[in-house]
């Protein structure tokens, strides 16, 4: 990172997400970040959205073996993530979903 970017620096991941507004604009509204730590990625997240994500996935030809699977939050919520190119920008997608609590669903052992 440098701390002589200006915006015009971003200009590639903003182009991207112009871009992905006027392709894919029917699809579910993620939350966008742009970051001059990362001047050529635009990062989408989708938050208790794990459909969105998957929408958005297959909408941009993303494989589902290309996806990687994690959780965070001592295991209560589930997260998925992938990266391709778009527009010239690093795209990432990252998805967060709520894992349920097996007590609460009868599931515990």
């Amino acid at each position: 990172m440098s701390d002589s970017l200006t915006l015009a620096d971003l200009s590639v991941p903003l182009r991207a997400l112009r871009l992905l507004a006027v392709d894919f604009g029917h699809l579910a509204a993620p939350a966008a970040h742009v970051t001059p730590i990362w001047p050529d990625r635009l990062e989408l997240d989708f938050h208790d959205d794990l459909a969105g994500f998957e929408a958005w996935r297959d909408a941009l030809g993303i494989a589902p073996d290309a996806v990687t699977h994690g959780t965070q939050s001592d295991g209560r919520t589930r997260v998925l993530r992938t990266m391709t190119e778009y527009g010239g920008a690093k795209l990432e997608l990252i998805g967060y979903g709520r894992i349920p609590d097996p007590e609460l669903t009868g599931a515990a052992a």
